[in-house]
C-alpha cells in the first residue's frame, strides 16, 4: 500500500478546533515534512487549495499558501518522493495550468502530478468574482473532463484544438512536452464524480469515516471498484485519514478527547454553510458525505485512526486489504512529531509496507 502525506499548506493542518496544535503554514514546516516524508520511504505528498477559510476561534484555514508554487519550491529540494499540486479548476484556463505543471515537471525531473478540483466552496470564489453560479454544481464534472483533457492533449502532442460547451481552444501550444507522464488525483464520490474520476484520474480520493472505523470507506471504494469494471478502467482508491497516536491507546485518547474539547462549532457551521449549496442528493457528494461517514461534528475533515503504535498499525493493515486501495494519504495531529513517530514505531508494524521498509 502507497503512503502519501497531505501536507500543512493551512494552518493548524486538518484540526477544526482550539486545543489542538496551533501552527501557522510555511515554506520551512512543509519542507521539514516532506523531507522526513522522503526519508522514511512515502511515496507521495500533496499539497491542496484553499482560498477562503472557514474563521472561528482557532480561524480555520484563513491562512494558507498557494499549491503550485510551494510544490516547485519543494519539488527542488528533494529526490524521490512524487509530488502533487491541487488546481483549482475555476482560477485559472487549463493550458496556463498545463504549462506549470510542465515546468515543476521539469524541476522534479518527473515526479509531478495533479490534483484536480471542480469548486465546491461558493465564497472562495465570489470573493473574486469568479463564482459561475449554482449551475456549476450540475455540470462542474462536464466542465472538469473538458479541462483535464486539454491539459492531456497539450501534455501528449504540443496542441490542443478542443471545441467544447466550456473550453474553446484555437491551436493552442504548450512546449516543451513534459519529461513522464503527469499523473492526475481527484477526490469526488458521488456517482457523477466517481463516473469523472475513472474516466479522467489515475487515482480518486475516498474520505475515510468515524473514529477507529478504517473500513467505513468500503462503500466509497467500492463504488469506484464497480465504476472501473464497467467503464474497464483501473482508477485506484487512496483513502484521507488522520492518525493521532502515542504510546499506549490512552495516551492517544486523551489527546482526542483534548482537541474534542476545543471544537470550533463556529468554523464547523460555517464550513457545512457553504456545502449546504449543493443541492446534490447523492449519500457520498458533498452536503451529506459527513453523515454517511459518520464525521458529522467531529472537530476533523474526514476519518480518524487513534491509538497505540500498535494500534495505528494494525488499523491500517485492515485498510490495505480492502478491494480497490492503492495507498493512503495521512495527515498528523502535529506533523513534525507525528511523521517522525510513523516512521519509527508505526510503518514497520504494517505488514502492508512489508519489503518497502529499507528506504526509511
Amino acid at each position: 500500500m502507497q503512503l502519501g502525506v497531505f501536507i500543512p499548506i493551512g494552518n493548524n493542518g486538518w484540526l477544526i478546533s482550539t486545543t489542538s496544535p496551533q501552527y501557522q503554514p510555511s515554506f520551512d514546516l512543509n519542507n521539514a515534512v516532506v523531507q522526513k516524508a522522503e526519508a522514511f520511504g512515502f511515496d507521495f505528498a500533496l499539497s491542496m487549495i484553499k482560498l477562503h477559510g472557514f474563521g472561528g476561534p482557532s480561524r480555520f484555514w484563513d491562512y494558507n499558501l498557494e499549491s503550485f508554487t510551494l510544490m516547485a519550491g519543494l519539488a527542488a529540494v528533494t529526490e524521490r518522493i512524487q509530488l502533487f499540486a491541487t488546481c483549482a479548476v475555476l482560477t485559472m484556463p487549463p493550458p496556463f495550468a498545463a504549462r506549470m505543471a510542465t515546468t515543476i515537471d521539469s524541476i522534479s525531473h518527473g515526479r509531478f502530478g495533479l490534483n484536480i478540483i471542480s469548486g465546491w466552496q461558493r465564497r472562495e470564489y465570489t470573493q473574486m468574482g469568479i463564482w459561475p453560479g449554482s449551475e456549476h454544481y450540475r455540470r462542474r464534472y462536464d466542465y472538469c473532463g473538458e479541462y483535464v483533457t486539454v491539459m492531456k492533449e497539450l501534455w501528449a502532442t504540443g496542441r490542443s484544438d478542443l471545441k467544447g460547451d466550456f473550453f474553446q481552444m484555437d491551436d493552442c501550444r504548450c512546449l516543451p512536452l513534459p519529461t513522464a507522464k503527469i499523473p492526475i488525483i481527484c477526490a469526488a464520490q458521488s456517482d457523477a464524480g466517481t463516473s469523472f474520476a475513472v474516466e479522467h484520474a489515475d487515482y480518486n480520493f475516498c474520505s475515510s469515516g468515524g473514529v477507529n472505523e478504517p473500513t467505513r470507506v468500503a462503500g466509497s471504494v467500492a463504488r469506484l471498484v464497480e465504476a472501473n469494471k464497467v467503464a474497464r478502467k483501473n482508477c485506484g482508491a487512496l483513502v484521507l485519514t488522520m492518525i493521532i497516536a502515542d504510546a499506549t491507546d490512552e495516551a492517544a485518547m486523551a489527546k482526542w478527547e483534548l482537541y474534542k474539547a476545543g471544537t470550533d462549532h463556529e468554523a464547523i457551521a460555517w464550513r457545512e454553510a457553504q456545502f449546504a449549496d449543493d443541492p446534490a442528493a447523492d449519500p457520498l457528494a458533498g452536503p451529506n458525505k459527513r453523515r454517511t461517514l459518520g464525521t458529522e461534528g467531529l472537530p476533523t475533515q474526514g476519518g480518524v485512526l487513534i491509538g497505540s503504535y500498535v494500534s495505528v498499525a494494525r488499523m491500517l493493515d485492515e485498510l490495505s486489504e480492502l478491494p480497490g486501495i492503492q495507498g493512503v494519504m495521512l495527515t498528523f495531529d502535529e506533523f513534525i512529531g507525528g511523521i517522525e513517530n510513523f516512521g519509527r514505531y508505526i510503518q514497520p508494524l504494517m505488514r502492508c509496507r512489508t519489503g518497502l521498509r529499507a528506504a526509511a
